[in-house]
């Protein structure tokens, strides 16, 4: 549909020309006499969506802002002599001028605001006027009013000010056209043919009544309605129960903000002295040290090699974050006071207090879809991860106790858990990372090369970040892989696996006090037990085979082993005696304790028993000691005793017995339960 001028629309000048000079006289003249008429132009041109309240206020300061601040270039050209009263104030340079600042200011103010910007003063809430205590609006209209504020709704600002230019201020389209260029509209074009779609969509039943509608008491003449009216308004109170709680609200604030000022200033010792103790922590000195990004420990890459520790402490900083002020900000400010949002987790036995100064920045960077940081204060590892837009909702900060760490203790760091996997940060010296699944390594033998089935070799980034893999701590159901993580560095090959901490737990075999590198082939067939370890802070788990017995079918040797599981805070260690018969790919758990002394270094004996089931179809209490284990005898349900470390009494199924052992010292120990 073509857009239709409504008569008489004599002029061919445009509105927008430079014309004569308008000084601020001039200016202020034409927006005291046109006054209602701009206010009503910003009203009608501001979007629906600030409210009725807000754009009246809004229309009102737009068009008291638009005097000059001195002389200016008018925006009116030239025009024939004056025939009726619109023309007269359309040739009148002062008013043009008006009119323009109030559409350009109008116009501003719809557009949307965005974070790239500034948002400018018409976008903003205006400052005056104010009213309190009301809420003002023009006088509701008829059916007809409220159809054609819809549609307005349902154009852009540049539309409307193209449907209310030709309608309100009776001009041409190309004068239309020029003044909404001069505005700042960036298609007045387009905006034509919105104001087109307004004016269709208007058009009354039949072409006669259409055609009439076109004239000044048509769909035009709607304008000059007293809804559209900011001039002349109804006041109603605003939410009386809402206001009241924001005045108790108001008095509240500024009585605690009293109270904060008065203790800020009160002298150090105002509510009794603390002897020699510092400072509260936020004004403690070493305390918001530790706070500074800027005071971080940073290690340099080469520190490890000349060094004579290998642990933590001579971690080099890695990762492309590490120059993120602001992240490394949030990480320290997290660390010392974690939000209720944040979710806070700490192996046993570790504290998650704030750090006693500066520590040491070991990793910054995006780890899947987050942003890592990895801290070390000489006692723990924190581990602060954000989202990876920035969002800090949902951060997490974990705690891991490393006191005492050093070679393979300090051999890699748990970087992030997704969708079960885990991804490692290994140390500087680690030369190649390996996966291995226990369950798929031939077992009864130590030779590496043995278990080269379910081995991958894993790629590492130039900071030191494994690709990921399937972590066992994740896993639920049945036990059909366990995988472990082998280091290879300057002093031999480790194995590790996830127990779910932030630190690898170590798999180690051998005597107690004297455990040597595991090889996977050693810890196959009891990689399912450990599952009973996981976050439970276990810094090594120690597999000793101490002792062998043959079956009394003589259907071959079966093998008894002891796992023990050593915490980082060193108490709550667990145990599991293990029987593991000729032919079984895995071994039977006989018995397990906690808290035990059993198959540790201070206590390097064991006894343990079990209820075997011979080919045949006969029940047996078997039993074995450590070596050094002189006696044995069983009492309860089954009766028995032999003089060495080995006892096999037939019996019925389902017979409890109690264990009891003699060393070769002479001191007794009991059965593991």
């Amino acid at each position: 549909m073509q857009s239709q001028d409504v008569a008489p629309r004599p002029r061919p000048a445009s509105a927008a020309a430079p014309g004569p000079v308008v000084d601020i006289e001039q200016a202020e003249a034409a927006l005291v006499e046109h006054y209602p008429r701009l206010v009503r132009l910003a009203y009608l041109v501001l979007p629906p969506s600030l409210g009725r309240n807000r754009r009246v206020l809004t229309a009102h300061a737009l068009t008291q802002r638009t005097l000059p601040r001195g002389r200016t270039s008018g925006d009116t050209a030239v025009l024939p002599a004056q025939k009726t009263a619109a023309e007269s104030r359309d040739r009148d340079p002062g008013y043009a001028y008006v009119r323009l600042r109030v559409l350009r200011t109008a116009l501003e103010a719809g557009r949307p605001l965005t974070f790239r910007a500034w948002p400018t003063r018409a976008q903003l809430p205006p400052l005056l006027p104010q009213v309190w205590g009301l809420r003002l609006f023009p006088r509701s209209g008829g059916a007809d009013e409220l159809a054609l504020d819809q549609r307005l709704s349902a154009l852009s600002a540049p539309g409307r000010a193209a449907f209310v230019l030709r309608g309100l201020e009776r001009l041409a389209d190309a004068d239309v056209r020029k003044v909404l260029a001069a505005a700042g509209a960036e298609n007045p074009a387009a905006a034509l043919a919105e104001a087109d779609k307004v004016s269709a969509g208007l058009a009354v039943n039949g072409p006669d009544e259409a055609a009439e509608a076109d004239g000044p008491d048509g769909r035009y003449g709607l304008l000059a309605s007293p809804e559209f009216d900011p001039c002349s308004l109804q006041a109603r109170p605003t939410d009386l129960m809402r206001r009241r709680q924001h005045v108790k609200a108001a008095i509240a604030a500024a009585a605690a903000v009293a109270v904060c000022g008065a203790l800020l200033g009160m002298p150090g010792d105002g509510w009794g002295p603390d002897g020699a103790a510092a400072p509260p922590y936020a004004r403690n000195p070493a305390a918001q040290a530790a706070l500074d990004p800027g005071r971080l420990t940073l290690v340099p890459a080469g520190a490890w090699e000349s060094s004579a520790r290998t642990d933590f402490s001579v971690w080099p900083a890695r990762g492309e974050l590490t120059g993120d002020k602001g992240l490394l900000r949030r990480a320290l400010a997290v660390w010392a006071r974690p939000g209720e949002s944040v979710q806070v987790s700490a192996t046993p036995g570790t504290p998650s207090g704030a750090p006693p100064g500066p520590p040491q920045l070991l990793y910054a960077g995006v780890v899947d879809q987050s942003r890592v940081v990895l801290l070390y204060d000489g006692l723990r590892i924190a581990r602060y991860a954000e989202a990876k837009d920035g969002g800090t909702q949902g951060a997490a900060l974990d705690f891991a106790r490393v006191d005492g760490a050093t070679g393979a203790d300090a051999s890699a760091l748990v970087l992030g858990r997704t969708d079960g996997n885990v991804r490692y940060l290994t140390a500087p010296w680690v030369r190649t990372a390996t996966v291995r699944d226990l369950l798929k390594a031939p077992a009864g033998t130590a030779d590496d090369k043995a278990g080269a089935a379910g081995t991958t070799r894993l790629a590492r980034s130039a900071d030191g970040v494994t690709e990921p893999f399937a972590s066992p701590a994740q896993q639920t159901g049945e036990c059909r892989s366990w995988n472990v993580l082998e280091l290879a560095g300057p002093t031999g090959t480790r194995l590790t696996t996830d127990l779910g901490e932030l630190t690898p737990a170590r798999l180690t075999s051998g005597r107690p006090g004297d455990p040597r590198d595991a090889s996977a082939a050693a810890w196959s067939p009891l990689a399912c037990s450990l599952a009973a370890a996981r976050g439970q802070g276990v810094r090594a788990v120690n597999s000793w085979s101490y002792a062998r017995q043959s079956l009394p079918d003589g259907s071959g040797d079966a093998e008894w082993l002891c796992t023990r599981a050593d915490t980082w805070r060193g108490g709550g260690p667990r145990v599991l005696a293990q029987f593991h018969a000729p032919g079984q790919r895995y071994g039977a758990v006989a018995a397990k304790a906690e808290n035990a002394s059993a198959c540790g270094s201070k206590d390097p004996h064991v006894l343990a028993g079990v209820l075997w089931k011979s080919v045949e179809g006969d029940w047996y209490l078997l039993a074995a000691g450590s070596k050094d284990t002189a006696s044995i005898r069983a009492t309860g349900g089954v009766s028995g005793a032999a003089r060495s470390n080995l006892l096999a009494v037939r019996t019925e199924q389902g017979a409890q017995a109690a264990l009891k052992g003699t060393l070769d010292s002479g001191r007794e120990i009991n059965g593991l339960r």
